[in-house]
């Protein structure tokens, strides 16, 4: 018994912390602004972690690999993998929305004001990639640059050799010190993540049963089932029966963490520790999970589907038209690339959608209310999707 409790302490106290605040937000919604900023400087404490920790875990991982060729298939299995994850996510809930169809959507008269971006695609796409100020690269919103200029980095330091051997220390030491602080203030989270959640419910929690309680209700059930089975099925691919249990055993804190929190990125840590307890190498798992935070969103794909039909149901044109159906996987593949690791990100690709396929103006509050209101669980399968990755890209690629 006492080792259980040792084992299973943290997720018990996670667990109490969330349903004290889930009480909170039900019963005493108006105390909720006074506990919310325990969670805000939680959060901020936790993303200040976590981006440096992103830079010395990618970087190491590259700059220690000793063979070339194991980085280069790690990448391409990683890749395929995505992919592979996102379309199958997508053609799922194609098949519950064509099974199970909705009806009585129509559109809002509620205005949302969201701050466009009149850049160019060109420069859209420079700013994912790149950023004009290296101080620039240490922000969460800058997260694929992140990830690039870690790869070159690693890169550089073994293309350097022997020269760059004390830079190859000073990353691997960097990493590593980086894990102690983030255990440090992960033991914050019971408190931290208790008053977020109590914030979530609040706030969230009356619109649930409101005017998008069925397109809601759909994604919801659709995603819960491909949560519990989907990832059952990718963890026993990836390495049978013993894969199923340790992925469960070990997805639980990152699962609680994602629904507290509606961020990936938040996240991450969780799932690099959940990845070391499941026996993920350590190069492949630095890799995929952060990496996956930014490019993997097997969430996002779903609720791309769900708010694009709810589109075509509130102006009476047909989803499943083939072209539409064919379109559709192609924006939703982009918009789990582009959607960022932050809580309700994706309104780039929100807009996409709208302008791709041209819908008309009173569509738009439909859809962002939709992808702000799926966000929880979206959070889940985007985030806790990462670890069966890199269980999958760890059965594939012996490091």
């Amino acid at each position: 018994m006492k080792e259980v409790l040792k084992n299973y302490s943290g997720i018990l106290f996670l667990l109490l912390g969330i349903t004290i605040g889930s009480i909170i937000g039900i019963v005493a919604p108006g105390f909720v602004e006074y506990i919310k900023p325990l969670g805000d400087i939680f959060l901020n404490l936790l993303f200040v972690s976590v981006v440096p920790l992103v830079f010395f875990a990618v970087s190491n991982s590259i700059s220690s690999l000793e063979q070339q060729s194991k980085f280069g298939k790690i990448i391409l299995v990683m890749s395929l993998t995505f992919l592979f994850f996102i379309l199958t996510a997508a053609v799922f809930t194609i098949c519950a929305v064509y099974l199970f169809p909705v009806s009585g959507v129509s559109g809002s008269s509620e205005i949302i004001s969201e701050a466009a971006n009149d850049d160019t695609w060109g420069n859209r796409i420079v700013s994912f990639f790149t950023v004009g100020e290296f101080t620039e690269l240490f922000s969460r919103r800058n997260m694929l640059a992140l990830l690039v200029f870690a790869f070159l980095t690693g890169f550089a330091a073994r293309k350097t050799e022997e020269k760059g051997q004390p830079f190859r220390v000073f990353i691997a030491s960097g990493y590593e010190v980086m894990k102690e602080l983030l255990l440090l203030v992960m033991k914050l989270a019971p408190i931290g993540l208790g008053a977020y959640f109590a914030y979530q419910v609040a706030t969230l929690g009356p619109q649930l049963f409101g005017f998008y309680a069925k397109p809601l209700g759909l994604y919801y059930v659709a995603g819960i089932i491909y949560f519990l089975v989907f990832f059952s099925i990718y963890a026993f691919m990836a390495n049978g029966q013993k894969g199923v249990k340790s992925f469960w055993t070990n997805a639980i804190y990152p699962t609680l963490t994602a629904i507290s929190t509606c961020s990936s990125f938040a996240t991450m840590p969780a799932n690099l520790q959940a990845a070391s307890k499941i026996g993920i190498t350590n190069s492949i798992a630095n890799l995929v999970i952060p990496i996956g935070t930014t490019l993997h969103k097997n969430g996002s794909s779903m609720s791309s589907i769900i708010k694009i039909y709810v589109a075509f149901l509130i102006i009476g044109k047909d989803f499943f038209d083939p072209a539409n159906l064919l379109l559709a996987l192609g924006i939703t593949v982009f918009v789990s690339i582009v959607a960022g690791g932050i809580p309700n990100g994706g309104y780039i690709g929100e807009m996409l959608m709208i302008s791709v396929y041209k819908l008309p103006q009173e569509a738009i509050p439909a859809v962002m209310i939709i992808g702000t209101l799926v966000d929880p669980l979206a959070t889940v399968l985007n985030a806790v999707g990462d670890i069966v990755a890199a269980m999958f890209v760890n059965r594939f690629v012996k490091v």
